[in-house]
């Protein structure tokens, strides 16, 4: 029976048993689709790796949630990162080390400084794109919210860094609080968009650190509300410095603490507002477990 080493990395975290897990498997250029897509059942995480050699790149790799393939994630990708880093796979010079990534959304660069107890790694996401614009009164139901809840001026959009998310701003932390899945009208309004799964953020951190705080919902029954969530940062990012809701282009972005994993990222958005070049999404991350598995 083939067995395939892999690791559990919390990524967007200083410690164990918090930020978001991801389990890397390694080796897996054997494995086809249909059987990564078992085993990140097999794993219900919000997202499991699976580590491939690349033609085009230092390394290669696929993310799967427990219900699909997804083309661009950030936590997998700090977690693969580190975990490769851990396993002496990629060797780290002095100062920055970069390393090229493929991924089915495109060759992405994740930068690692080993300056502190635990490597600093940042991913630079696809250029944003500004998607559609969606109808308030066709969104907000599905999670519990009225217009009212919304933060004035600017639209529901999706946006993208590599992964279409659909952006919803909220007044404040309390409207986040509020909001919930109705799943039948979630998956009803999922069906009929262009995105693959929403972000809802506030301009409030919930530490003294935070710019921003955000809840990301996934898809119901297989994945519900993930910790945090790298890729949508990213877009959230873009969105804020776009529609001229920062004042600075470098932030600390928190989600996560309400379900009992806190997670920060540092995040900084690269060009102005109308032309933005790439949005930086970066953390440190912790390896929980380490083991073989059999199929």
């Amino acid at each position: 029976m083939p067995t395939y080493p892999f690791m559990q990395v919390d990524a967007f975290t200083t410690r164990p048993l918090a930020g978001n897990p991801c389990a890397i498997v390694f080796d897996a250029d054997d494995l086809t689709a249909a059987q990564m897509l078992a085993i990140a059942r097999e794993m219900n995480l919000s997202e499991t790796a699976f580590v491939l050699r690349s033609a085009v790149a230092d390394v290669g790799a696929r993310y799967f949630t427990p219900a699909e393939e997804i083309p661009l994630a950030g936590h997998p990708t700090i977690a693969t990162i580190h975990a490769l880093v851990e396993r002496g796979e990629i060797k780290l010079g002095v100062g920055v080390t970069a390393v090229t990534l493929e991924l089915p959304a495109g060759v992405i660069t994740v930068e690692i400084v080993a300056d502190g107890r635990l490597p600093r790694l940042t991913m630079s996401q696809k250029k944003p794109q500004f998607l559609a614009v969606h109808d308030p009164a066709r969104v907000l139901p599905a999670f519990g919210l009225a217009p009212a809840d919304l933060l004035p001026g600017v639209p529901i959009q999706t946006v993208s860094t590599g992964t279409p998310q659909l952006m919803i701003p909220v007044r404040n932390l309390e409207a986040l609080r509020r909001c919930h899945l109705d799943t039948a009208a979630y998956s009803d309004l999922r069906a009929r968009a262009d995105f693959f799964s929403p972000h809802l953020f506030c301009l409030a951190g919930v530490t003294p650190a935070g710019r921003t705080f955000a809840r990301h919902f996934g898809v119901p029954p297989d994945t519900m509300e993930d910790p945090f969530t790298g890729s949508a940062t990213g877009g959230m990012a873009a969105y804020l410095w776009h529609y001229g809701l920062l004042d600075s282009p470098t932030f600390v972005a928190e989600q996560g603490h309400w379900m009992g994993r806190p997670g920060q990222a540092w995040v900084e958005v690269v060009g102005p507002p109308e032309e933005i070049e790439t949005v930086k999404v970066g953390g440190t991350a912790v390896t929980v477990l380490r083991g073989e598995l059999e199929i």
